[in-house]
């Protein structure tokens, strides 16, 4: 489409005449049009209608409308103590007003081309070289709050670069005539919403509007607002409701037994009875010893008194068994009243439930909020990791949309350690922004040493905190008290017999002699590597000795974990009573067996780690008093420790070979220190004061003094990244670069295929467990719902590996996949998709090796192999 064009500046009436000669796609004849441009002509969006065709869709103004309208129904929907604290009026004014930007020049070019029509306004180039419409809104909307203009600029995850900032009727802007046509559009808002700019006092209240504003225009640029200007009620009510955003109906009165079907330890009780407020608590207490129950009755009754309006519940890392959504559900299943009418939406699906909710834009296959850990953060009730709340208080794209989606609810942060500093920086933020979010903050650890736990609640670093303070023990800072602890009591004490064994070897005969005789024996390792090759020799001898053997880790494809866990921790979980009976067996593991997974073994072999995990893993050892009666007549409560001994191990920390990789060798050093001696531990009378022993500060000489100046130099330097990442003036970083830990490696998604045929029309995909997959050959040829559907099967197939191990593909090689998977962009490649063939080994599609320095396989029995070339 041509056109030639004669603008007409009238500052009366701000409108702009064209003179349109317009060559149509379909029509063979020329035809002349006059278009008068003013705030109805210029448009917001585009609606593509087929693969090669865009249509117009809502003007600008229009579109501010809806999304001001979808940010009164979301702040309609918040409990009244909520919208006093974050909501004032003219929130939604705030929201309205993000795309102002759009009435400019460079923008209105720009999408007009994409229409097929020239207006000559200016350089489309100009709308990027400027940082794009949001610079726009943020440079033109004359506001006295400082903080409105900051909120609209960045309505698509980051601030604008401060150098592309200009005057309101700067000429790169349009100039003062469309600075006028702006403050037109901001009065019709005004009048629309009877309502003027609100007070907003503090950043964190504006980070909460910024992520109102945010999920609004996501919501509002979903599909059933395409060529929308006029809506009712009813269907911005019903795009909130599509995108998750359903406060929950729950039964009330109900007591403990009544969710759990059981009666409440004494530390349970304590627990409930501590959390009548909000503010931040922490429960000590040994492993084993129903600390989740305690938490998640806890936010039941903060629900039910109206002081809470969801659950986000905070898994410690990526690595952690999808268990707990099966624990979570059991729990919602009961507190969710029957005729609440998005009760089947509420429950957890995992990547199934992605299919139940359109989050618009930024929510669609194919984009980053998709995934599910994100997208939890706004649902009422979600399992997610602490990595995505501690998000929150960093500068990350769309950090303060996790600030939006947690304000007000229960956060259960679960298995907090001493260990990582740099986490430490961090959570000590998170706790103290999730405290003036109104949330109720419920910490639970059995491994904490009395100054962490300070630090936590207070963000108060201190040397001075008693260190022979009881354990259990629950510390209490509420929103408008002071910082108090509650002794929970005594508790019977379990006796466990400790050995520190230096060769592997020995150590897998006794396994093996344990197994024969009926044991059920836990096997940890510290990677992954390791485990699969403990896995491979214990499966040479046990397969001829009758014994039954598996492994579990996090890199297996979904579909895979899923059914391997749900197999061997009904073996090793209660359900399992009957089946220990029949044989012994021998699983293999990982972090994963260490962290929210109900497991109970008879006896555990585990190499040396951090006394914080350490204590954890001990844990999993004769958990289920009531399975005593099923295990081996002999059986004792025996651990053994492999690792070298502490003089091989200061001179030499490779002697736990890739163990120093994940661990720091000081705090390994020091835990050896510890435990080396130990021939009985008793638990829990005994946690407290390993732990102190562990971290307490001792001055050091030797080799043990210069691992000691490596870790300070680590965790001051990690202290000082996490403190950078706190800052919200310094670089936006993506999600995917924004490290969390200590020890944080980047990783990646692996679709792994099969087999892969493609034409003109469709793509045909076989998996590895000989299922296919139809997709259309371009992902707008099907509705949202199929879209959803298909990604969600994409994401069930996928395997979660650290970066310097996976396929390195282009991404044009996998573009097919965009629309179902959200593959990154110039600064983040979060995805990759390959062939697996008949052996196991991974390829490109076109059968090239995908990795320099790995040799790459896939085994259902072994998981993502690596092995470095």
């Amino acid at each position: 489409m041509s056109l030639v064009c004669i603008k007409d500046f009238s500052e009366k009436n701000v409108c702009y005449r064209f003179s349109v000669r317009a060559k149509m796609h379909a029509p063979k004849k020329k035809k002349s049009v006059q278009v008068n441009f003013n705030l109805n002509e210029c448009i917001a969006k585009t609606v593509e209608i087929d693969n090669n065709t865009l249509q117009r869709g809502v003007n600008v103004a229009a579109h501010c409308k809806i999304i001001g309208k979808i940010a009164l129904e979301l702040i309609k929907r918040e409990p009244q103590w909520l919208q006093d604290a974050f909501f004032p009026p003219g929130s939604e004014l705030v929201a309205a007003s993000h795309d102002i930007g759009k009435v400019s020049p460079a923008f209105q070019e720009k999408i007009h081309r994409s229409l097929g029509i020239i207006l000559n306004l200016a350089n489309p180039e100009l709308d990027k070289i400027i940082g794009y419409h949001a610079t726009v809104s943020q440079s033109t909307l004359v506001c006295q709050n400082e903080y409105i203009p900051r909120i609209i600029g960045k309505h698509h995850g980051m601030s604008p670069a401060p150098q592309n900032l200009g005057i309101p009727e700067d000429e790169k802007y349009g100039g003062k005539n469309w600075q006028n046509l702006r403050e037109e559009l901001v009065t019709e808002l005004k009048n629309t919403f009877k309502n003027d700019w609100p007070e907003i006092q503090t950043s964190l209240q504006s980070d909460v509007l910024s992520g109102l504003t945010c999920v609004a225009d996501w919501i509002g640029s979903g599909s059933l607002f395409d060529n929308k200007e006029k809506l009712s009620d009813t269907i911005i009510a019903e795009a909130v409701d599509r995108a998750g955003f359903v406060p929950p109906r729950i039964n009330t009165r109900l007591n403990f037994e009544d969710i759990f079907t059981f009666s409440p330890k004494q530390s349970q009780i304590k627990l409930i009875d501590t959390v009548t407020s909000q503010g931040a608590f922490v429960l000590e207490a040994p492993m084993g010893s129903g600390k989740t129950e305690a938490a998640l009755y806890a936010a039941y009754r903060a629900m039910e008194e109206g002081s809470a309006k969801g659950i986000y519940f905070a898994l410690p890392t990526q690595l952690t068994s999808d268990k707990i959504y099966h624990r979570m559900n059991k729990f919602l299943e009961k507190i969710i009243a029957k005729d609440c009418p998005h009760r089947h939406s509420l429950l957890l699906h995992g990547s199934a439930w992605l299919k139940y909710t359109e989050l618009g834009e930024e929510g669609q296959p194919g984009r980053s909020w998709f995934n599910s850990n994100k997208r939890g953060l706004l649902a009422p009730f979600a399992v997610g990791t602490i990595d995505q709340a501690l998000m929150a208080v960093m500068n990350v794209k769309h950090g303060f949309v996790r600030d939006f989606g947690l304000a007000g609810k229960v956060v259960i942060l679960d298995e907090v350690h001493s260990y990582d500093s740099y986490t430490g920086t961090l959570l000590n933020h998170l706790v103290k922004a999730l405290r003036e979010l109104c949330c109720t903050v419920i910490v639970l650890s059995a491994t904490l040493t009395a100054d962490r736990r300070t630090e936590i609640l207070t963000s108060i670093k201190s040397k001075d905190v008693a260190s022979d303070e009881p354990y259990p023990l629950i510390t209490a800072l509420p929103k408008n008290g002071s910082l108090k602890c509650f002794e929970i009591g005594n508790t019977d004490n379990a006796i466990v017999r400790i050995k520190i064994i230096k060769k592997d070897e020995k150590a897998l005969e006794q396994a093996l002699l344990r197994a024969e005789r009926g044991e059920q024996v836990l096997w940890v390792e510290n990677t992954v590597n390791e485990a699969q090759d403990h896995f491979r020799q214990i499966g040479a001898r046990a397969k001829e000795m009758g014994i039954e053997y598996g492994l579990l880790h996090s890199r297996f494809l979904k579909t895979n974990r899923e059914k391997n866990e749900e197999y061997w921790v009904k073996l090793y979980g209660k359900e399992g009573r009957e089946m220990r009976r029949n044989k012994g067996r021998i699983l293999v593991g990982t972090q994963v067996v260490e962290q929210s997974i109900d497991i109970d073994a008879d006896f555990l072999i585990t190499r040396l780690c951090p006394t914080d995990m350490l204590l954890q893993r001990i844990g999993r050892l004769w958990r289920h008093r009531e399975n005593d009666a099923t295990r081996p007549q002999q059986t004792k409560q025996d651990i053994w420790i492999l690792s070298p001994r502490l003089q091989d191990l200061i001179n030499e920390p490779n002697s736990l070979g890739k163990s120093v990789k994940v661990y720091a060798p000081y705090v390994l050093c020091r835990t050896l220190e510890v435990w080396e001696s130990m021939k009985v531990l008793y638990l829990p009378a005994q946690i407290r004061t390993l732990l102190e022993k562990t971290y307490k500060e001792q001055q050091e000489q030797g080799y043990m003094a210069i691992y000691k100046k490596e870790i300070e130099d680590i965790r001051d330097k990690l202290e000082r990244f996490a403190l950078i990442g706190i800052s919200k003036d310094g670089l936006t970083l993506p999600e995917s670069k924004a490290s969390t830990r200590y020890s944080d490696i980047k990783t990646v998604e692996v679709l792994l295929i099969r087999e892969m045929h493609r034409n003109e029309k469709r793509i045909s995909l076989k998996f590895l467990d000989d299922t296919t997959l139809l997709l259309p050959a371009h992902h707008k040829d099907i509705d949202h719902k199929r879209r959803r559907e298909i990604a969600s099967v994409i994401y069930r197939n996928t395997v979660h590996v650290p970066e310097y191990c996976a396929p390195q593909i282009s991404l044009s090689n996998i573009a097919w996949l965009r629309g179902y998977a959200y593959l990154g962009n110039t600064e983040e490649n979060p995805f990759r998709a390959t062939l697996v063939s008949m052996d196991g080994s991974i390829t490109g599609f076109d059968y090239n090796v995908v990795n320099d320095k790995y040799d790459l396989q896939y085994d259902s029995m072994l998981g993502y192999v690596t092995q470095k070339k």
